[in-house]
């Protein structure tokens, strides 16, 4: 039996604000920073014990991952950063108001660009400071492969090969791995690990900073998968994220 453990970031200043965020890189703000130190509290508690950790390159995920790291007192293990954990790149949303973009567009067709499994929003343009070949930390990436707009999909695309090629190994290696992504990247491996319809997966929502824990057969099926922590403050912070477009 294998354990994988899931962790969204804590809340984001631009979370906060109500913005897609996407690729831009904002920080935690001091509820996400609280948040990220109780997961990391509650994984204490119930015992768990990392050998690697995984998570994206932007900071709201890796400044999560430290601070439940250091709460658990677990600082000195592997951490590989790469953007195929990252947040789905929202193209030209990123930065928009979700309500605001809702009023403008209609709520039908902003749920649409949000939530739907394979319709990307407008993508954004090669001299648009919102692509990511604009940013010095993709600059080993192939301009092929950077997204100017994503869809989840998309997403599922690039983080289940490299889930797959680099994290699986480390489970049959008798290792617990530690993931620390983003609601839509923790989505897009929920839907390939639980082999969820495209249907289910957009009723998925991941809230902030609550543990999400797998265990996993040997043929990587899923035999249990559950929040850590009280049910019914999960659900609150679930249906908190769903809300977020209205």
């Amino acid at each position: 039996m294998f354990k994988l453990v899931l962790l969204r970031h804590g809340e984001s200043v631009w979370n906060k604000e109500n913005l897609f965020t996407g690729w831009t890189d904002v920080g935690l703000s001091e509820k996400g920073v609280q948040e990220a130190m109780e997961g990391g509290r509650q994984l204490r508690k119930d015992g768990f014990v990392f050998d690697v950790a995984y998570t994206s390159v932007l900071k709201r995920a890796i400044k999560t991952l430290w601070l439940a790291l250091e709460e658990l007192d677990q600082m000195y293990i592997p951490i590989h950063n790469t953007w195929r954990l990252n947040e789905r790149h929202y193209g030209a949303l990123q930065g928009l108001n979700k309500k605001e973009t809702a009023e403008r567009f209609g709520l039908e067709q902003v749920t649409v660009w949000r939530r739907s499994y394979a319709t990307p929003p407008d993508p954004v343009a090669l001299d648009d400071p919102n692509h990511p070949v604009n940013d010095p930390r993709y600059a080993n990436v192939s301009l092929r492969a950077l997204p100017a707009t994503e869809c989840l999909a998309d997403v599922v695309k690039r983080f289940v090969p490299y889930f797959e090629d680099v994290i699986v190994p480390e489970l049959y290696a008798g290792r617990t791995p530690f993931v620390v992504a983003h609601g839509n990247s923790l989505r897009a491996l929920r839907k390939y690990l639980e082999d969820m319809s495209e249907d289910e997966i957009v009723a998925t929502e991941m809230p902030t900073g609550i543990p999400f824990v797998y265990e996993l057969g040997d043929d990587l099926s899923v035999k249990s998968a559950r929040y850590l922590g009280d049910p019914d403050a999960v659900a609150a912070a679930a249906e908190a994220v769903r809300r977020q477009a209205g």
